[in-house]
């Protein structure tokens, strides 16, 4: 008999690292999301109360065979099956075959079909790919709670009306539907990357997104932007030692003890940012090459800042948000005698921006421009701001101390 405690960190566990696997498996059989997310949330109830007696040796595969038994018992039990199966699965399998390597792919292509719009895709696969709450998907877009849950609803509602397929599609199709889910891998990192709560890093979600970003490349290898991101993500990895210090505190990129980066991850990524540089110059090969010059320089003062805001440039011509426009001025305010005022007049700019009314890196930005104008009073301001805007409590320690440390 195990502790209590034990078995809910050992569920909690297997739930970041596994979630969507059993739903991904469970929607192969079911063919009905909210059936799949029903089965595979029993699941784990379940285990809460049958692991104390003994621990699974595989858990997520007891997991996913908990979860297709309750799904198949749920499926015999009504009447009208073949009005409940609105996922056209096109290699049809055995039911009692379990987990696929390219299940959790095949939910994200499903999610990202372009018979939704590009914001239901997004909420919707954090929500079943990552298992993130609503809450967390709303933090994660930028948008109410409200709003999240609506997108997922009406997403879920159109796949199962359009009758969506549940696979990988064909070589024809991959073109329409690639830049939503490299978008959604790059959101499923960042939700990782920047976690919500006590915890400034999730590595279930960014391992998940770096092995959905390798699944990818394996599957349309000519392709140079599942390359580029997959470049990207490898390289923000490979910092992730030095981003926390012993003490759990946040280290930005400036002050980071470079030796501390994966040079295994870093040589990796840098070979196939360049790679994809070499072959197209997309929005994610230019992020990539923006991690590059980050990664590839001696230390913080020795970055190319000129050559990072002409990146910057670039993927204002490609890709102009308002998101991209605030790294853009962030960058521009790095470069050497770079006109501070100037800058500042473009974050107000920004401020006006929906997308970004929520954003806590905005007035981040802004109070350290202030800070180094001497305009500490309203730099204290803009602090207190971003700490408001703030939901990961690493991030507001942080940012507590930058304001408590401006001159009085």
């Amino acid at each position: 008999m195990s502790d209590a405690r034990d078995i809910a960190r050992l569920v909690d566990e297997a739930h970041r690292g596994h979630w969507s696997a059993v739903l991904a498996s469970t929607v192969r059989l079911t063919r009905d999301f909210d059936l799949a997310e029903d089965c595979a949330q029993d699941a784990f109830v379940q285990a809460l109360r049958t692991w104390p007696d003994r621990v699974p040796d595989n858990p997520a595969a007891w997991l996913t065979t908990v979860a297709r038994r309750l799904a198949l018992d749920r499926l015999r039990r009504e009447t009208n099956l073949r009005r409940k199966l609105p996922l056209l699965i096109e290699d049809a399998a055995p039911d009692s075959e379990g987990e696929r390597p390219t299940d959790p792919l095949r939910l994200v292509f499903t999610c990202c079909h372009p018979a939704l719009a590009q914001e239901s895709q997004v909420a919707l696969t954090l929500r079943l790919i990552c298992g993130l709450t609503t809450r967390e998907v709303a933090a994660g877009l930028l948008i109410p709670e409200p709003t999240a849950a609506a997108r997922i609803t009406r997403a879920k509602k159109k796949i199962s009306a359009a009758g969506i397929p549940y696979r990988i599609p064909s070589d024809a199709e991959l073109p329409a539907r690639l830049d939503a889910v490299l978008t959604v891998v790059h959101l499923v990192y960042t939700a990782g990357h920047v976690a919500a709560g006590p915890e400034l890093i999730r590595p279930d979600l960014t391992g998940r997104a770096i092995d959905l970003a390798r699944m990818l490349v394996r599957l349309i290898p000519a392709e140079p932007e599942p390359q580029a991101l997959l470049g990207l993500l490898l390289m923000t990895q490979a910092r992730g030692d030095a981003r926390v210090s012993e003490d759990g505190e946040l280290v930005l990129l400036a002050d980071q003890n470079r030796s501390r980066w994966d040079p295994r991850l870093l040589a990796e990524g840098v070979a196939r940012a360049t790679a994809a540089l070499k072959a197209g110059h997309g929005r994610f090969a230019l992020q990539a090459a923006i991690a590059g010059l980050h990664v590839t320089a001696r230390s913080w003062e020795e970055t190319d800042w000129a050559q990072v805001v002409r990146m910057y440039d670039a993927m204002m011509a490609l890709w102009p948000t308002p998101i991209v426009a605030l790294n853009r001025a962030a960058a521009r305010s790095l470069v050497p005698e770079a006109d501070l005022v100037a800058v500042l007049e473009e974050l107000d700019a920004l401020g006006e921006s929906p997308a970004l009314k929520a954003y806590a890196y905005l007035p981040a930005t802004r109070a350290d421009v202030l800070s180094r104008l001497g305009r500490t009073a309203e730099a204290a301001a803009a602090y207190q701001a971003a700490i408001d805007l703030t939901a990961s409590e690493t991030e507001r320690r942080f940012l507590r101390r930058r304001r408590d440390s401006l001159p009085l």
